[in-house]
């Protein structure tokens, strides 16, 4: 399929727009219109873009499928080449290099010359032209690395994309010709994003909700998987990871890999029976991966088709318009470089206020209104996630654009605003999810060891984990509170307040969670009540959103975060504004809106055994160890709907002092982001269930089970040596 053909029909005169900006960009390298300062810049980066029309022309000729794969892997590593390991030191799109490299050249030609206005003898005006450079700086370094986004267009064919930020780039660099302006550039970064906000997040709204948008699924169903060319079709960085997992995978017998899938979509599938929501009436599921993966989401593929749910496969947005944080919702692959994800990762900071953020509010819900139907059929996503990249911990740059007070509010206002608004059209309470994890190579020489060992904990007996969390769940209802207590160095002491049965015969506080949407098997979890919830919460590592925290440490008080620290960083600052960001989502503070248990010792000796604790995801981690979430309860946006265990009692802790709030005031209800902290069994000194009469009952004693109905939990410990 041509998809830069499509793109052709539907605007007629980009073409001709495209020419005028590719003409224009080829001059610059040959002119001098511009300060020294800046020049080298805007040279580096329209030979960036003049690359990128390579990829065009391949893509509208049809010569790109043609290309064998030296060919095709030439291409990327020249396309990424610039912010792969050390070369991003030296890249226009490293806040800290743009800055150093545009300030160096302007204090050459201060020096060079004599003429009195340009004498810089007062330092405050020296400060003053500083702070204009550093501004700058940060506005065409976020600039360049939007239009490395031109990548994926190219791809995808997506010209008018492309034509829209070539325009943005020459107009950037017209402005320059009579003075480099800090103003007058963000003048014109902010009434582009104003300007094209409705176009970026309407095709982002529909890549998500129209299957005929099918550029990666034609991908996986239409290529030779034998044949690792086809990695490079999709434009993303292709590494060690996506071609040791396509080549493992190509490796497997067929019946294997049908296996894997089902176990994935059939997840999917009993997640609308547990939940009693009707799926006749659905006809799409997104199918999130990970390059390298296709031969899976193959297979899983045809099996949705048989159940009748055709695949949404979007690739993770590339613009900052349609993106939060380091999130990379959609297909990927393994990033090029986390240091610049993470310097990236405020860049709105640059142009955001309330207007911006009104207006886009404003698209949204218009969007939404306009694919009504898409959305009313949308059946939810399936995703296959990775692990086993080595732990990334973020380095602070103060070169990288930060959030002020008032922009964390009103991005935080955004954020629930726009989930209500998606709400309105996709009820949380009308949709079911998957997911499930496999290792990427880069996690080590046992790499094909590791994957059959996660398939195995993938694919643990249900119905014996349910037997026994039923026991946990029997003991834990009598229970008017929990208390966690840590052992050795962990600091944990955390007494969690559970909710009151009124008729204990038939509710329960705990949900029995067996392998259905959360794969593997292994929880018990509710909602606590806030008031009384209280004390401190420690973990030595946890790998949270793709963020290694080192010592991490939350005191809770009734319930809510009310101090936080870690040692990522030597400044104590560093370390608070660290997690105010990235776990606190900006927010001063969180409620507690999971306690659960884990039970799945199988995958916690795994992973002692091949020392990948920390390198696993949440979703296993979550597993194995006590664990507690911080923003939303489990139950966000359904706590309407009727849930039942196994055993026929209704599961009535699903609200808690925020989320009871909804019929007065949404933004405090809900706060959009659920954060799974696990402690690890070996870093347990207990967990007593605390009846109402002060009796304690144990249910872990120094990370091993000791409830009666548990013992065989601990058989797989006696593999593992203390």
């Amino acid at each position: 399929m041509n998809y830069y053909k499509d793109f052709i029909m539907e605007y007629e005169d980009i073409e001709e727009r495209y020419e005028l900006m590719l003409e224009r960009i080829r001059q610059i390298k040959n002119e001098e219109l511009v300060p020294d300062f800046v020049r080298y810049y805007f040279v580096s980066t329209a030979e960036f873009i003049e690359m990128i029309d390579e990829v065009v022309q391949a893509v509208k000729s049809d010569k790109l499928s043609e290309m064998t794969q030296d060919e095709l892997a030439d291409i990327n590593c020249r396309l990424y080449k610039d912010i792969i390991g050390d070369a991003y030191k030296n890249s226009y799109a490293n806040y800290e290099y743009s800055y150093s490299k545009m300030k160096s050249y302007n204090d050459q030609a201060d020096k060079q010359d004599n003429a009195p206005d340009n004498v810089q003898d007062n330092a405050q005006d020296i400060v003053q032209v500083d702070n204009e450079i550093l501004e700058i700086s940060q506005l065409l370094t976020f600039l360049y690395n939007e239009i490395r986004g031109m990548i994926a267009y190219a791809f995808e064919g997506r010209i008018v994309d492309i034509t829209l930020f070539a325009e943005l780039f020459v107009e950037i660099y017209l402005l320059c010709h009579e003075k480099v302006s800090a103003k007058a550039i963000k003048e014109a970064i902010y009434y582009f994003e104003n300007d094209y906000a409705e176009y970026f997040m309407g095709y982002r709204i529909k890549q998500q909700l129209e299957p005929e948008l099918s550029f990666a699924t034609d991908i996986i169903m239409n290529s030779d998987l034998n044949d690792l060319s086809y990695l490079y079709q999709y434009g993303e960085y292709i590494g060690v990871n996506e071609i040791k997992t396509a080549k493992f995978l190509n490796s497997l017998p067929q019946e294997e890999i049908d296996k894997m899938a089902a176990t994935y979509t059939e997840g999917f599938r009993r997640g609308f029976i547990a939940a009693r929501i009707d799926m006749s009436s659905k006809k799409t599921v997104n199918i999130r991966y990970s390059i390298g993966q296709e031969r899976i989401v193959r297979a899983a593929i045809l099996q949705f088709k048989d159940m009748g749910l055709m695949p949404l496969c979007f690739r993770y947005a590339v613009n900052r318009i349609n993106r939060r944080l380091i999130h990379r919702i959609g297909y990927v692959s393994t990033s090029p470089n986390k240091q610049l994800d993470y310097d990236h990762r405020m860049d709105e900071a640059l142009f955001l206020d309330k207007k911006l953020i009104e207006r886009k509010l404003e698209i949204l819900k218009q969007i939404y209104k306009n694919h009504e139907y898409l959305a009313s059929v949308y059946a939810g996503p399936a995703c296959i996630d990775i692990f086993g990249e080595t732990p990334f911990e973020p380095a602070a740059s103060s070169f990288a654009p930060v959030l002020s007070k008032k922009q964390q509010e009103i991005t935080v206002s955004y954020s629930n605003a726009s989930a209500q608004i998606v709400n309105d059209y996709i009820p949380r309470d009308k949709y079911s999810f998957t997911i499930i994890a496999y290792p990427v190579p880069e996690i080590g020489d046992n790499f094909e060891e590791i994957f059959s060992e996660t398939v195995k904990i993938n694919t643990l007996d249900n119905d014996l984990y349910r037997n026994i969390q039923q026991s946990i769940i029997d003991e834990l209802d009598k229970a008017c509170k929990v208390r966690v207590v840590g052992r050795g160095d962990n600091k944990t002491d955390i007494t969690v307040m559970m909710h009151r049965l009124d008729n204990p015969e038939s509710e329960t506080n705990f949900e029995n969670c067996v392998a259905d949407v959360n794969i593997p098997v292994g929880e018990v979890f509710t909602s606590p009540q806030l008031t009384g919830t209280e004390g401190v919460l420690n973990v030595s590592e946890v790998y949270l959103d793709d963020l290694k925290y080192v010592d991490l440490k939350l005191t809770f008080k009734d319930g809510r975060v009310s101090d936080y620290t870690c040692s990522n960083f030597e400044n104590e600052e560093d370390n608070i504004n660290y997690i105010k960001e990235n776990l606190l989502m900006g927010r001063d503070t969180l409620p507690i809106g999971e306690f659960a248990i884990g039970t799945n010792t199988t995958a916690y000796v795994i992973a002692n055994k091949y020392n990948i604790v920390y390198k696993l995801p949440i979703l296993i981690v979550e597993k194995m160890g006590p664990h507690f979430a911080v923003g939303d309860t489990c139950y966000s946006m359904s706590e309407e709907n009727r849930l039942y265990n196994p055993d026929g009692k209704e599961i009535v802790a699903k609200d808690n002092e925020c989320s009871r709030l909804r019929d007065e005031d949404m933004s405090k209800a809900y706060f959009n982001c659920h954060t799974d902290i696990t402690i690890p069994y070996d870093e347990i000194g207990g967990i007593y269930s605390i009846h109402h009469d002060g009796t304690e009952v144990p249910i872990i004693i120094d990370g091993r089970f000791v409830l009666a109905g548990t013992e065989k939990l601990n058989e797989p410990f006696e593999n593992i040596s203390e």
